[in-house]
């Protein structure tokens, strides 16, 4: 795949560290990887953005962005509060594949969920990847509450053809409660689509070079890793 986006069931559940996770992995079998914002809110110019914090773990990467807003809001509405023009799907999508010329792999992360709107007219991260044709990877939370999102997300990708290759945790306790345990099989259910990988919790304190040793190991082989779902089931399920 040479372009594959990266969404999640809402914010602040590791879409950016499972995007370095990923090319990290990309990047240790010889493969040319960019990173791509579609649009970075909550930073000031002159600080990094999530397409730097993957450059910072993850190793050389190219990492871009199509636009970046000062407000920690949706982008649409940190645009608009900015005064600045709005991120368009399309915009996106071309910056993508000027990327995908240029590098084995792109992976464009989104802002928060799925549907959450870059513009007036409605844009969103969904309408990016139907412009790209490219898969989506869905990273959801591990504990309560998670199988609603995740199957909302899945049903909006299905119902809009798009491909969803499977569900990444974002961020895996060091100490599951029993919520967390039971999705271990709940999530591949509600998704429709297999589980493939689960990122320990604070996997983004680690020296970069240890993150990069590791990354492998937190996904499955069909993003190129050796986490084996079936051993971390009997292992962590209940």
């Amino acid at each position: 795949m040479p372009v594959l986006v990266i969404t999640g069931t809402g914010t602040e559940i590791g879409k950016t560290v499972v995007t370095a996770a990923l090319a990290a992995t990309a990047l240790a079998g010889g493969r040319s990887v960019a990173v791509l914002k579609a649009a970075q809110t909550g930073v000031r110019p002159d600080e990094p953005g999530d397409a730097q914090e993957v450059a910072r773990l993850a190793g050389a990467v190219t990492a871009a962005e199509v636009a970046r807003y000062p407000e920690p809001l949706a982008p649409g509405t940190a645009a608009r509060r900015a005064g600045r023009a709005p991120v368009r799907p399309r915009e996106v999508a071309e910056a993508a594949d000027k990327l995908a010329t240029e590098h084995d792999l792109v992976l464009v992360e989104g802002a928060g969920g799925l549907l959450v709107r870059f513009d007036a007219a409605g844009g969103t991260l969904a309408d990016v990847a139907a412009l790209l044709g490219a898969p989506v990877l869905l990273v959801a939370s591990a504990g309560l509450g998670t199988l609603n999102t995740t199957e909302l997300t899945a049903r909006e990708l299905r119902f809009r053809g798009l491909e969803l290759p499977g569900v990444v945790i974002g961020s895996w306790p060091s100490a599951p409660d029993l919520a967390s345990r039971c999705n271990l099989a709940d999530l591949p259910d509600v998704a429709g689509a297999p589980l493939l990988g689960a990122v320990p919790a604070g996997a983004a304190s680690l020296p970069p070079a240890a993150f990069r040793s590791a990354a492998p190991h937190w996904l499955a082989p069909r993003l190129e890793g050796t986490w084996d779902a079936d051993a971390f089931r009997a292992r962590e399920a209940p």
